[in-house]
């Protein structure tokens, strides 16, 4: 069968999948980190669909995984200072283009690919060749795939070898 997995779905309902009913609902992330469950109470919903029945329950599991990514963050290794904070103005300011002139903030953020591509080559070499699968994962704040996955784009290296 088909999965699925936004949350709303798990209805028990006839939608395009048939799909079981859910007992709770919980965040997880690609990092294997999950949440805690939130016990969903069918018998307070009614006829409301679920994704209206049970919106705060949904809205604690965001909740959650704003508390995750925040620790995620805290946990990988820090851009220092100056560069957090001319990237934080960039994307302000692309941003702020995209509301004027989407076709110029697409190019900047072109541009952006670019320098990324063009300075990450040697790092992500040396991190390859340094430093384990975890450790990379930690500091980049991903899970091993994810970061060998980025090694690999930026170092264009083989994810295979």
């Amino acid at each position: 069968g088909q999965e699925v997995s936004q949350w709303s779905v798990y209805d028990g309902g006839d939608g395009f999948v048939r799909a079981p009913r859910a007992a709770a609902l919980r965040a997880v992330c690609s990092c294997g980190w999950s949440g805690p469950p939130h016990t969903l109470q069918w018998e307070e919903f009614g006829e409301k669909a679920l994704a209206e029945a049970d919106a705060d329950v949904a809205d604690a599991c965001a909740q959650d995984w704003d508390v995750h990514t925040v620790e995620v963050e805290r946990s990988a290794i820090p851009v220092p200072e100056p560069l957090a904070g001319l990237l934080v103005r960039v994307e302000s300011e692309i941003e702020k283009l995209a509301r004027t002139s989407p076709l110029a903030a697409l190019r900047a953020a072109r541009r952006l690919e670019v320098i990324a591509v063009q300075t990450a080559y040697w790092p992500a070499r040396d991190v390859s060749r340094d430093a384990t699968a975890e450790q990379t994962a930690a500091a980049l704040g991903l899970n091993e795939d994810a970061a060998q996955d980025l090694l690999a784009r930026f170092g264009r290296l083989s994810r295979y070898r």
